[in-house]
């Protein structure tokens, strides 16, 4: 018993001695990515990103604010479960969309103020750095 506890005490203490290597790790924690282009095309809805720890994600939807995990190794992304705020508003249809594409993406490139999330399907998500 005692020694199973030190073998669980030891994991966690290596777990948070390693260095974050989600897409946390690349993105400025300070910066909010706003979304301009979905599945090739203009946004049409408001929407942010970011990444304000490692292994977090926060942002709004056209409605709702959300929160979320992810704890994969960049490029790859794995953002989830998204729990979100629950006001509701015309653009709930868009918000339900985009929180669906930004749980479907599995990879994240960061170029500059430039973050784009893909699937296997191609480029999903483009989001640009707000200005400071």
């Amino acid at each position: 018993m005692i020694g199973t506890r030190a073998a669980v005490l030891a994991a966690g203490v290596l777990a948070a001695c390693t260095p974050d290597e989600t897409i946390s790790a690349y993105a400025d924690p300070g910066a909010v990515y706003r979304l301009i282009e979905v599945d090739g095309a203009p946004a049409g809805m408001q929407a942010t990103l970011s990444f304000p720890a490692p292994g977090a994600v926060r942002g709004t939807g056209p409605c709702n604010a959300f929160t979320a995990a992810q704890g994969v190794p960049y490029p790859w992304i794995d953002v989830g479960p998204i729990a979100a705020t629950r006001r509701a508003c015309p653009d709930l249809a868009a918000e339900t969309a985009y929180f669906a594409a930004l749980e479907a993406a599995t990879l994240a490139e960061v170029q500059g103020g430039t973050l784009i999330l893909s699937d296997a399907t191609g480029p999903r998500l483009v989001f640009r750095r707000a200005a400071d």
